[in-house]
């Protein structure tokens, strides 16, 4: 169980001040991990990093936009100041527009894209660069299944086609990666249990939780020891894969 541990790593998450974000940061420091939040909401980041050091664990929040190259670059910065490397990036913050294709506008694309897609890339490219120059690191991008499916009754194309992107990416860059010790890997959740999946609206019954083989959404608690395996050297032999983690709903 030793390769589990993630005793003096450091590991930073975009969106870590709720939501799923909330619950890697608070299941990495479970593992031993050191953290670093970095995202726009002081009083809920501050939540977070109260359970993070209720786990034993220290805490630095970063506030920052990410869909700026400096801010990114700064939060790199001030991560470095205050652990001085980082080993794990959870690239996890993301935000999705739940309209028909036909009434996507193009600052609804525009948005979505620049969160899910671009500052993803960013954070990857500048923290990947410090984890390429350290021969050492573990990056894991926040995917979907939405990449594999489209979902249905709540049409989301920007949505689905940027974790697409994300998956792709994901692969990109473990193979250009990987001579340098840095491993790149995506998870894909399903339906989770969140403020920004509506999984109990009755309008969503027969497609989101009837059909699913396990008939039911997932608890966030239930990704947190997926994103510990693979932050950790228990997937050192892993690299480019997406880990579904859906209940079974994209078998069908």
């Amino acid at each position: 169980m030793n390769a589990f541990s993630l005793d003096g790593k450091v590991a930073a998450v975009t969106g870590g001040s709720r939501g799923l974000g909330r619950t890697f940061c608070v299941a990495l420091a479970s593992a031993g991990a050191q953290i670093v939040i970095i995202a726009r909401d002081s009083a809920e980041s501050q939540k977070t990093a109260e359970m993070v050091e209720a786990a034993g664990q220290r805490c630095q929040i970063v506030l920052a936009d990410i869909c700026t190259r400096g801010e990114v670059e700064r939060a790199l910065s001030e991560s470095l100041n205050a652990f001085g490397k980082v080993d794990v990036l959870i690239n996890n913050a993301g935000t999705c527009i739940h309209k028909p294709a036909l009434e996507v506008t193009d600052d609804d694309w525009r948005s979505v894209m620049s969160v899910n897609l671009d500052a993803l890339w960013t954070m990857s490219q500048v923290f990947g660069e410090h984890m390429v120059g350290n021969r050492s690191g573990s990056i894991i991008n926040i995917g979907s299944m939405s990449a594999f499916i489209v979902n249905r009754p709540q049409w989301q194309p920007a949505y689905n086609a940027s974790k697409a992107a994300v998956h792709q990416l994901t692969r990109s860059l473990a193979a250009e990666w990987a001579p340098y010790g840095v491993r790149v890997n995506a998870l894909a959740p399903g339906y989770i249990r969140t403020d920004m999946s509506p999984v109990d609206a009755p309008r969503f019954q027969r497609q989101w939780i009837e059909d699913a083989p396990m008939k039911r959404a997932g608890l966030p608690e239930e990704l947190g020891p997926a994103i510990v395996f693979l932050a950790s050297q228990a997937s050192s032999f892993v690299t480019g894969s997406v880990l579904v983690a859906d209940g079974g709903y994209s078998i069908f």
